[in-house]
C-alpha cells in the first residue's frame, strides 16, 4: 500500500494530470496531400511474385504468350492501355489506397486495367479532377482475379503461380470504364480506398469526333476453324451510313494467344467475292500487318475511301500463320469467302475464293468519316436476323437503317447491330473463355462495355432482349434487374436508352403458360420503366407484331413459321414501329 501511495504522485506527474495547468490547444493544420504522380511512380505491388499477399502470382510467361509483354500498348474496349514496363520482380501495379494519379486528356470515359484479390467483388469511390478545377466522382467495381466472371474479363491466363508451384487455374484481368465529364481536360485521378483493388494501367478513353459507326458485329464465341494456314478471308458487310473515309476494327476477345493479320484491303462489292474496283490496302500504325493480342483490338489507320451508304463492301484479310480458332460472329445470315493458300487481299476477282464462310471472324466494325453518330441495337437472334433471307440484308436493323437514309426529319445515324443469336440478358450462354461449341455469347450485361459503350460515336442504345432468358426459366425479376443495370450504366455514359418489349411467341418450342406470364411481366416493367424514366423511351414491339385475336402469338403474316422469329415482313414491321424522333 505504502509503496503504491509513494508511486501515485510520481505517475501523475509523469502524465501531467491535474498537477500542471493545461496548455492552450491549437487547431492542427491538415497535412498537405502529396501531389499527383504518374501511376508507375506509385506502384507498390509485384503481380509476378505476390499479387494477393499470400504468395500467389500472375505468370509472366503466360502473359507474354497472350501478347501482353512489358510496355505493350493494348487497345481494349476502345481505350489505349499500356501493360507495365517493369523488370522481373519489380512492382507493377498499385493497391488502391486513395493515391492521386497524374493523368491528362479529354474523352468520354476513364479506363482502368484492374483486378481484385479480396475473394469477391471489390469496389470503392474515387474522384476525377479536371484542368479547370472542377471534379467528378466515380465508383469502381472490380471482380476477383480467381472467382470473377470470365464473360466480363479482358484476359484470362491459364495458370497461377503459388508458393507450392504452378497450378492450372484461370487468372482474370479486367478493363472497367467509368464516365467522364465530356469536353473537360482531366488533370488527375484519385484512386478509391480499397487495398484489394489492383490498378495496372489507367487511361482516358478518347471520344471519336469525326467518325460514325456504319457496321458492327459482336463476337459470339471462339469457335474452332480450319485450321487456316496462309489463307485470306473475304468478308461481305453491308454499310448503314456512308462517308469519305474508312477505318476498320478487328478484335481478339476470348482468346489466349495473339493473332497476326498480314494484310487488309477494302473494296466495293460487285457480286459474290468479286470486287467492283481494285481493293485498297489499309495500314496499322503505318504498317501493312498487325498483331492483335489476346483480349485486345486493332483499329486501322484512316483511309481516304468513299464508302457508299447501304451498300456491300468486301473486307479481305490475310492470315499468314496457322489459325485454329477465331473470335467470330456465328450467325452472319450472309455468305463470305475463304481463299486458297496465299495473300489474295489485292485480287479484284473472286477466283481464288472457293470456300464459303457463314460467319464473320475477327472483323467487328466499319467506321466512316463524318456523320451524326450511331444507334446500337443490343439483342438476341431476332436482332441478329435469324430466319431472314440470307444475303439480302433484311434484318430489322438493316430495315431501320434504310428508313433513316430515306428521310430528312432526323439525322441519318449509323445503325450498329449488336445482336447475338441465343443471347441472354443475365446468363452467359458461352462462358467467355476458351474454344466454344456454342455461339450464344456472353450475357448482355457482361458484353455491354465491349459491344455498346466502346462503339464508335454511340448516341442511342436500343435494348431488345430477354425472351431467351424467360424461355430458359429466368424470372421476370432477374431479367428486369439486368435490363435496369444496362440502362443505368449506359445512361451514366451519356447514352440514350430505349427499351423494347418482347415479342409474343405462343406456339413456339418451350412455350408454356408460366413462361408467358414471365414475358408479360417483363413487358409490363419495360412500359413502366419508360414512364418513370429508367428508359428514355419505349418501343412497343409486342404491340406492333402480336395478333389482336391471339395476343400471345405473332400475326401469321409476320411469323417466320417457328412462332418465335419474325420473317422478312415481320422484321420490316419492327423497323417501321420505331419512332425515329426517339433516336
Amino acid at each position: 500500500m505504502r509503496r503504491g501511495v509513494r508511486r501515485f504522485p510520481l505517475v501523475l506527474a509523469l502524465c501531467g494530470l491535474f498537477l500542471t495547468p493545461a496548455a492552450p490547444v491549437r487547431a492542427a493544420r491538415p497535412l498537405p496531400l502529396p501531389p499527383p504522380l504518374p501511376l508507375a511512380a506509385l506502384y507498390d505491388n509485384a503481380a509476378h511474385t505476390d499479387l494477393d499477399g499470400a504468395g500467389n502470382a500472375l505468370p509472366a510467361d503466360d502473359l507474354a504468350a497472350a501478347g501482353w509483354t512489358p510496355g505493350r500498348e493494348l487497345n481494349v474496349d476502345g481505350a489505349r492501355l499500356t501493360w507495365p514496363r517493369r523488370p522481373p520482380g519489380a512492382p507493377d501495379n498499385v493497391r488502391a489506397a486513395g493515391q492521386a494519379v497524374r493523368l491528362g486528356g479529354r474523352g468520354d470515359a476513364l479506363a482502368f486495367l484492374v483486378t481484385g484479390t479480396a475473394g469477391t467483388t471489390v469496389d470503392g469511390v474515387g474522384t476525377v479532377r479536371y484542368a479547370d478545377g472542377s471534379t467528378s466522382g466515380y465508383r469502381l467495381t472490380v471482380p476477383d482475379w480467381r472467382t470473377g466472371p470470365l464473360g466480363a474479363k479482358a484476359l484470362a491466363v491459364a495458370h497461377i503461380d503459388t508458393p507450392g508451384g504452378r497450378i492450372a487455374e484461370r487468372a482474370r484481368l479486367y478493363v472497367v470504364t467509368v464516365p467522364l465529364a465530356r469536353g473537360r481536360a482531366v488533370s488527375s485521378v484519385r484512386l478509391p480506398l480499397a487495398p484489394d483493388l489492383h490498378v495496372f494501367a489507367l487511361a482516358v478513353r478518347e471520344a471519336a469526333p469525326g467518325w460514325t459507326g456504319s457496321w458492327a458485329a459482336s463476337a459470339s464465341g471462339l469457335p474452332a476453324v480450319g485450321p487456316w494456314t496462309d489463307r485470306t478471308l473475304r468478308l461481305v458487310v453491308h454499310t448503314s451510313a456512308g462517308g469519305p473515309r474508312v477505318r476498320l476494327r478487328f478484335a481478339n476477345p476470348f482468346a489466349s494467344a495473339p493473332v497476326r493479320i498480314g494484310a487488309v484491303t477494302v473494296a466495293p462489292r460487285a457480286a459474290d467475292a468479286v470486287a467492283r474496283a481494285v481493293p485498297v490496302p489499309l495500314s496499322f500504325g503505318g504498317r501493312a500487318d498487325v498483331e492483335v493480342p489476346a483480349g485486345a483490338q486493332a483499329v486501322s489507320d484512316p483511309l481516304a475511301f468513299a464508302v457508299p451508304a447501304g451498300a456491300d463492301l468486301l473486307v479481305s484479310l490475310h492470315l499468314p500463320g496457322t489459325v485454329t480458332s477465331a473470335p467470330s460472329h456465328t450467325l452472319a445470315v450472309q455468305r463470305s469467302y475463304l481463299s486458297e493458300p496465299g495473300d489474295h487481299t489485292a485480287d479484284p476477282a473472286g477466283t481464288a475464293y472457293g470456300t464459303t464462310v457463314t460467319t464473320w471472324p475477327l472483323l467487328t466494325g466499319v467506321d466512316v468519316g463524318g456523320g451524326p453518330g450511331a444507334v446500337v441495337l443490343l439483342g438476341d437472334s431476332i436482332t441478329d436476323g435469324d430466319r431472314s433471307t440470307t444475303d439480302t440484308n433484311r434484318r430489322w436493323p438493316d430495315a431501320l437503317a434504310a428508313r433513316l437514309r430515306a428521310q430528312d426529319a432526323v439525322p441519318r445515324y449509323g445503325v450498329l447491330n449488336a445482336g447475338i443469336s441465343a443471347n441472354r440478358v443475365v446468363g452467359d450462354r458461352y462462358p467467355g473463355d476458351g474454344v466454344s461449341t456454342v455461339g450464344g455469347g456472353v450475357s448482355a450485361v457482361h458484353r455491354l462495355g465491349r459491344d455498346v459503350l466502346a462503339q464508335t460515336s454511340v448516341r442511342t442504345l436500343i435494348v431488345f432482349e430477354g425472351i431467351n432468358d424467360v424461355r430458359g426459366g429466368t424470372t421476370a425479376a432477374e431479367v428486369t434487374a439486368g435490363l435496369r443495370e444496362i440502362a443505368e450504366r449506359a445512361r451514366a455514359h451519356g447514352v440514350r436508352v430505349l427499351g423494347a418489349t418482347l415479342l409474343p411467341c405462343g406456339g413456339s418450342a418451350r412455350y408454356t403458360a408460366a413462361m408467358e406470364a414471365e414475358r408479360t411481366a417483363v413487358n409490363a416493367w419495360i412500359r413502366e420503366a419508360g414512364a418513370i424514366g429508367t428508359f428514355d423511351g419505349v418501343l412497343d414491339f409486342d404491340r406492333a407484331l402480336r395478333d389482336p385475336a391471339a395476343p400471345a402469338r405473332m400475326l401469321p403474316g409476320y411469323d417466320s413459321g417457328d412462332h418465335l422469329h419474325p420473317g422478312d415482313a415481320g422484321y420490316a414491321a419492327l423497323a417501321e414501329a420505331v419512332d425515329l424522333a426517339l433516336l
